[in-house]
C-alpha cells in the first residue's frame, strides 16, 4: 500500500468531489449558530465527519472520503469556526458543549446512529462522544489519535517535538520573552485573548505555522501565514481548549472508560512518522480496544492529506460500508 502511495497523490484516491443536498444554520444555544450541510444519498448509510483543531473548520475536501451513492455525509463546523458564529468566540465552548450539539445535530437531521469520522482532536471529540453516548455510535473510524493528556501536549508545546525541528521550534517560540517559554501554551494565551488584535494576528500565525509545519512528512520550510480570520479561530480555540484539558475530569480518562465503548467497533489509521500525535496514543488506545483495529501506515505523518493516510481512510470507508446490515442499518 505505502509503494503505491508513493507515486499517486492524495487525490488519486478520493471520490469526485459533490455539492451539499442541505445546507443550514442550528441554534445551539448559548449564542452560537452552527453551521451544518448533508451530502451525498440521503437514504444513505449516514457518517457525521469531525474536524480538527479545535478550531479547524470542516472543508469539501472531507466530504470526498465516502462513497455518495451509499453514504449520507454529516459535516458541521463546530462552535466559533467555519462558517458557524460568533467567530473565535470561546464562550460556552467546552468539548460537552460540542457533544451536545452532535446530538442535537442527529436528532435535527432524524439520524437514529451513525458512523463517527473523525481525526486528530475531530478523533478525540469522536472518542468521547461515544462513550457519552454509546448507543448512538455504530463505528468509529479516527486518524491520527490524540487523547487530549498532559504527555502529548508536554510533546507538542514543551520541546519535544522541537528536539526534531529546532529551527521551527526557535521561530515559534522566540515569539515570547525567555522568561515565558516553560509554558508556550500560557505565554500565547495572553497574546491571542489581549487587546490588541493585531497581536492576536501575530501570534494566531506563529501558533497555526508551527502545527502546519509538522504535520507532512513533505513539508519542508516555515510555510505561508494563514489568513488572519482562520488562524485566529484555529489558535484562540485551540489554545482555550488545551489550557483546559478539554475538560476531562481527570488526565487519561479517555482510556481509562474504554469499557464504554468495547461493543463499538473501530478502525484507527495512524501515520509511522506523525510529529503532532504520536503514534503511542493509537497503540494505547487499540490495546484497550477490544473491537478495535489500529492500521499504522509506513510513510506518513499527522495530515489528513498524506497519500499514505488518505487511500488508507478510503479503503476503510468502504468496507464499512459493506458491512452496513451488520451495524444495524
Amino acid at each position: 500500500m505505502d509503494r503505491v502511495a508513493d507515486h499517486k497523490s492524495a487525490q488519486d484516491f478520493l471520490y469526485p468531489p459533490l455539492a451539499p443536498f442541505d445546507q443550514r444554520v442550528l441554534d445551539v444555544g448559548d449564542g452560537h449558530r452552527v453551521y451544518v450541510e448533508q451530502c451525498g444519498n440521503p437514504d444513505g448509510l449516514p457518517v457525521v465527519v469531525l474536524h480538527g483543531g479545535p478550531g479547524g473548520g470542516c472543508s469539501p475536501a472531507m466530504r470526498r472520503f465516502f462513497d455518495p451513492n451509499d453514504y449520507r455525509i454529516v459535516l458541521f463546523d463546530q462552535r466559533g469556526c467555519g462558517r458557524s458564529r460568533p467567530h473565535a468566540s470561546v464562550e460556552a465552548n467546552t468539548t460537552w458543549h460540542l457533544v451536545a450539539d452532535m446530538e442535537l445535530i442527529r436528532e435535527e437531521l432524524g439520524i437514529d446512529r451513525w458512523v463517527v469520522f473523525g481525526g486528530s482532536w475531530g478523533a478525540t471529540l469522536a472518542l468521547i462522544y461515544a462513550q457519552t453516548h454509546p448507543d448512538r455510535a455504530a463505528y468509529l473510524i479516527l486518524r491520527g489519535v490524540f487523547l487530549m493528556t498532559r504527555a502529548e501536549l508536554t510533546w507538542f508545546y514543551g520541546g519535544g517535538a522541537g528536539a526534531f525541528f529546532p529551527e521551527q521550534w526557535q521561530r515559534f517560540t522566540g515569539l515570547l520573552p525567555e522568561s515565558e517559554r516553560g509554558d508556550v501554551i500560557e505565554g500565547f494565551a495572553r497574546r491571542l485573548f489581549g487587546n490588541d488584535r493585531s497581536v492576536q494576528v501575530r501570534f494566531a500565525r506563529a501558533w497555526a505555522t508551527w502545527e502546519n509545519a509538522l504535520a507532512a512528512m513533505s513539508h519542508e520550510g516555515p510555510g505561508t501565514d494563514s489568513p488572519p480570520d482562520y488562524a485566529r479561530a484555529f489558535a484562540r480555540l485551540e489554545n482555550h481548549y488545551f489550557r483546559n484539558l478539554g475538560w476531562l475530569e481527570r488526565d487519561g480518562r479517555i482510556l481509562e472508560d474504554m469499557s464504554l465503548i468495547s461493543h463499538i467497533p473501530g478502525t484507527v489509521v495512524q501515520g509511522r512518522y506523525d510529529m503532532i500525535c504520536p503514534p503511542a496514543s493509537a497503540w494505547k488506545l487499540t490495546e484497550r480496544w477490544s473491537r478495535g483495529e489500529l492500521r499504522m501506515v509506513g510513510m506518513a505523518g499527522h495530515a489528513l492529506t498524506e497519500p499514505g493516510i488518505t487511500s488508507e481512510l478510503v479503503r476503510v470507508t468502504d468496507s464499512v460500508r459493506r458491512i452496513a446490515g451488520r451495524l444495524g442499518f
